[in-house]
């Protein structure tokens, strides 16, 4: 319980920061596909080095999550590229037609915007979707 109570903090607090940050905002996401500011690229950039240096820090600790299993990336299949491309596909059609990630889908609708409901229900279903024919694609 007081686990799930931090994370909900986190998740508040990661959610007050994107809102603030702009980062959620359909105006900052259009400029960024009209290459009219730095603002996205900024942030991407940044997710980006951060990522990097958190997974070096990992490696080289030896870290381990909280059932003591190593934490480490498999490593990928060339052969994926048919499914990553399809996958950046549907992603960028919803992030263009959304103007969000899905991510910060449930701080728009903490920020008072209802309407991004609908693309949550549409990723559940999605998701149901995937489930029920993920023995039939590739991978």
């Amino acid at each position: 319980m007081k686990a799930t109570l931090l994370y909900l903090a986190a998740g508040i607090y990661f959610g007050f920061v994107l809102v603030r940050a702009e980062v959620v905002s359909w105006f900052r996401i259009i400029e960024m596909f009209r290459f009219e500011a730095f603002h996205m690229y900024g942030v991407i950039l940044s997710a980006i080095v951060v990522g990097i240096i958190c997974l070096q820090v990992i490696k080289k600790l030896g870290l381990t999550d909280l059932e003591g299993k190593k934490l480490a990336l498999d490593p990928k299949s060339i052969d994926l590229w048919k499914s990553y491309l399809l996958g950046g596909i549907i992603f960028g059609l919803g992030l263009g037609l959304t103007g969000a990630c899905p991510g910060p889908l449930f701080t728009l609708v903490g920020a008072g915007y209802t309407i991004m409901l609908v693309p949550i229900a549409s990723a559940v279903a999605g998701v149901w979707v995937y489930g029920k024919f993920k023995e039939k694609m590739i991978h």
